[in-house]
């Protein structure tokens, strides 16, 4: 019996203890007169709160049997005359930051390619929307409407915002308008990489987010701006991203001044640092991104950066990988100068570069990723490693599309060899093996004759260079 009501006390001093902490958590949502502080904060902000109709003309053919290629060419021009141009429609939300120029904040995936926009205010006014400028690399959008004395939203700052901070979420789901959702920030710089999307630094919430938020603002519990609502976790629940609003707020101004992002770019190609690679060019750090190919004329080049430094780190920010520079420098605009740090023939040492515009490719892009047979096939050939390789002779000029007659050709690679293990090809134009430039068969053979355990070789394919490597921990 006793037993029972020590238990049952620690039960009562448990379920105390619980009510204390709701009443603590119940606090922060709940004011001194009862009442959500949410509601307050949906007030004042849902009338900057704007929903997009957007539509566009498109080609749909409106035969019973569709688009089928098979019955195109039975039926030949017949089937042409179901052919008809119909608008598609599509909803988003955005809103308003600046209420005397009428300028709202959107995401460029709501209002692309849109021949018609349309914005309706919460007190049902409508407006004819014109397009100011799009950024398709962080899916932001401006758009216009003739009108003044707007209300509008205060910017927050999405660099300040905590994980567990309360945020509420106000858009247009499913063409539910001014619809109201809250939640916490569940975790910040969230990376997501799909097919329409490839973005870093998003702002992670539970608040509900669904088709048709997109656009709509991630407001804190002061009605400020942190974030623009822009994807979700399509298989799984309290699984939504908001681009931060520190980033948008850059992008808008430049949208809105010259109707474009002037995006900054090195003009390198990079790809990760490897051990091999580390030990063959004895860099004294485990993470970072090797520079494989420096493009001519480039800001990189005119700064002195060279194929072969390590960068593991960018204005004191760490590089961990290539893509932490690709991301970093897309966060810059062309004009920005940037301190980049690397290591060099083992010495570290910071260059200054002065980023130039991202061409319409994307600037900065990643790569991915025993001793031979020691048979030479004379001054023209060699199969060490288990690469056969040549030197390059117009007829393997043509037959591999190469560009340059630099080098030595792999022709061959034995399945199980070294020279498979590490990726090489048919056609891969080697250009360095260990840090010695190759120029023909001799060079190649002394410097796999004088192979460590680190092996890495510089390669030209598809016209992009990058370097491949492997490490024999059994030498």
């Amino acid at each position: 019996m006793i037993r029972r009501i020590k238990v049952f006390a620690g039960f009562a001093v448990f379920l105390a203890f619980m009510a204390v902490a709701l009443a603590a958590s119940a606090g922060s949502v709940v004011a001194s007169d009862g009442t959500s502080p949410i509601v307050a904060l949906v007030k004042e902000c849902s009338p900057a709160v704007v929903n997009i109709d957007t539509e566009k003309m498109v080609k749909r053919n409106l035969g019973p049997f569709g688009n089928d290629p098979f019955f195109r060419e039975f039926f030949g021009r017949e089937f042409e005359n179901y052919n008809r141009t119909i608008p598609m429609k599509g909803k988003g939300s955005g809103f308003i930051v600046d209420g005397k120029e009428g300028y709202i904040l959107t995401n460029n995936h709501v209002v692309d390619d849109a021949d018609k926009i349309t914005v309706t205010l919460l007190d049902g006014r409508t407006f004819d929307a014109s397009l100011v400028g799009r950024d398709p690399t962080f899916d932001l959008a401006v758009v216009q409407v003739k009108a003044d004395n707007l209300p509008s939203l205060e910017m927050g700052d999405s660099d300040a915002a905590e994980v567990g901070e309360w945020v509420v979420a106000i858009g247009n789901p499913h063409g539910f308008e001014n619809s109201v959702t809250a939640g916490i920030i569940s975790a910040k710089n969230r990376t997501l990489q799909a097919a329409d999307i490839n973005f870093r630094g998003f702002l992670q919430t539970d608040a509900a987010i669904n088709p048709g938020n997109s656009g709509g603002p991630l407001l804190d519990m002061k009605g400020r701006v942190v974030g623009i609502n822009t994807a979700i976790g399509p298989y799984a629940q309290g699984l939504g991203f908001a681009v931060p609003v520190n980033m948008a707020k850059q992008i808008m101004n430049d949208l809105i001044e010259n109707g474009e992002v002037r995006r900054g770019m090195l003009g390198i190609m990079l790809q990760d640092l490897d051990p091999a690679f580390a030990e063959a060019y004895k860099v004294p750090v485990e993470n970072g991104a090797v520079v494989a190919q420096v493009m001519p004329d480039s800001p990189a080049e005119k700064a002195g950066l060279k194929r072969g430094d390590v960068v593991s780190a960018i204005d004191g920010n760490e590089m961990k990988k290539a893509s932490d520079v690709v991301f970093y420098v897309r966060s810059k605009l062309a004009g920005d100068t940037v301190s980049v740090e690397i290591y060099r023939d083992s010495k570290k040492q910071a260059i200054k570069v002065e980023l130039g515009v991202m061409d319409d490719n994307g600037g900065e892009r990643t790569r991915t990723r025993g001793r031979g047979r020691e048979d030479d096939k004379g001054e023209n050939e060699s199969t060490r490693i288990g690469a056969r390789v040549s030197v390059i002779t117009p007829g393997l000029k043509d037959e591999y599309g190469l560009d340059s007659d630099k080098g030595i050709v792999v022709i061959d690679v034995e399945r199980g060899s070294v020279a498979d293990e590490m990726g090489l090809r048919k056609g891969d134009q080697i250009l360095e093996a260990n840090r010695r430039e190759i120029t023909g068969i001799s060079d190649w053979e002394r410097a796999m004759s004088g192979r460590s355990k680190a092996l890495v070789v510089l390669i030209n394919r598809d016209g992009r260079q990058r370097y491949l490597m492997h490490k024999n921990n059994n030498n």
